[in-house]
């Protein structure tokens, strides 16, 4: 079975072949990689030589032009030196890859100002012009294109900041609901057009789960980001009514399950053992939800040794693998504490107990 057809199996819940599964490594855990693979410092760490996953990413060109200015929105011209695409300064930070997040929008009072923010689109036709393909390249090579079309919350709070942005999900500010409706408004227009590209899995979401619940009120969540949500998914499904659609959120989000298969998810990542039972939320959702995650980057990964990844890889394939539905994964991507010999144990044992 090619992998492409595997993974679309193992998402639908079809009796794939076997179980697929994939992980990514921050810039620690690539030195790692590099090191076991023999691959050297001027040469691309890929992992796809090496490893089998059976979905890769795709997406868009940039548009043509210059890059906004954004020097006008923060006090210190020199801070818009570390903006990110959506204007968003990122200041480096002493703790592996982190950052410190400055927020643009912060102080802003005024909706106008909301209205006019230079948020980077997606709609020139420049964008497009190549998405196909490249998807048609990775169909050719038998693997399943995968595009992520963007966060809404996320990128929402980080342009207006977080507390700024909860408190206006409480007032009702202007501010906030401008830039979300922006956002998801183009997240919109490029799940359509990445669907009309041919892609197989139309990824989206926003961490809004913390360790013990919802980081807001599940009806601030169902008030401000679901039907943001549900728009989006609704432009894929427009294109190809069938199209299997990712959702991620970090965190504890079983109050807002229902809702996210109301509005079309059909996969949710990670699932967090730590604080979410997938083997529960199997046998609660497994007809209508598949499962991408589900190995613990809290517990397992970085603290347990080979024998024990095996036996957690073991158990998950065991109950939320049964009958497909299931992509077994990291939770997140892995952070320096894990040793390698725990990654190669999670390949090794999704290769021995994987099999349908």
């Amino acid at each position: 079975m090619q992998p492409r057809e595997n993974i679309l199996r193992a998402v639908k819940r079809q009796n794939p072949d076997h179980v697929p599964y994939e992980f990514g490594l921050t810039p620690t855990m690539v030195g790692k990689f590099r090191k076991w693979a023999g691959i050297g410092e001027n040469e691309p760490a890929d992992l796809l030589k090496f490893f089998d996953f059976e979905a890769r990413g795709v997406g868009p060109d940039a548009a043509p032009g210059e890059r906004p200015d954004y020097t006008k929105y923060y006090a210190d011209p020199e801070i818009a030196k570390h903006a990110d695409g959506h204007g968003v300064a990122r200041v480096p930070g002493t703790y592996y890859h982190f950052t410190h997040t400055i927020s643009p929008l912060a102080k802003v009072m005024d909706p106008k100002v909301a209205e006019d923010y230079p948020i980077v689109e997606r709609r020139h036709p420049v964008c497009w012009a190549k998405f196909k393909e490249r998807v048609d390249n990775i169909h050719k090579a038998g693997y399943a294109a995968n595009y992520f079309c963007g966060h809404i919350f996320e990128t929402g709070w980080q342009i207006r900041g977080m507390e700024q942005m909860l408190e206006e999900f409480v007032t009702g500010g202007d501010v906030s609901r401008i830039l979300l409706q922006r956002i998801a408004d183009d997240n919109a227009y490029a799940a359509e057009q990445a669907v009309k590209g041919g892609l197989d899995i139309l990824s989206c979401g926003d961490d809004v789960g913390t360790q013990h619940g919802m980081m807001m009120s599940p009806k601030a969540w169902r008030e401000w980001l679901k039907p943001l949500l549900a728009k989006e998914i609704a432009a894929g499904r427009k294109v190809n009514p069938d199209i299997p659609v990712w959702y991620h959120s970090d965190g504890n989000i079983e109050e807002i399950i229902p809702d996210l298969i109301e509005v079309g998810v059909t996969i949710l990542n990670p699932v967090q053992p730590e604080c979410m039972n997938p083997a529960a939320l199997k046998k609660k959702y497994g007809d209508e939800l598949s499962f991408w995650g589900c190995v613990g980057t809290q517990s397992v990964m970085p603290w347990g040794k080979p024998k024990d990844v095996r036996e957690a890889v073991k158990k998950t394939i065991q109950t939320v693998g049964e009958g497909g539905g299931l992509v077994i994964a990291p939770t997140h991507v892995l952070e320096p504490e894990v040793p390698w010999e725990n990654v190669l144990a999670m390949v090794e044992a999704v290769k021995e107990f994987g099999k349908y």
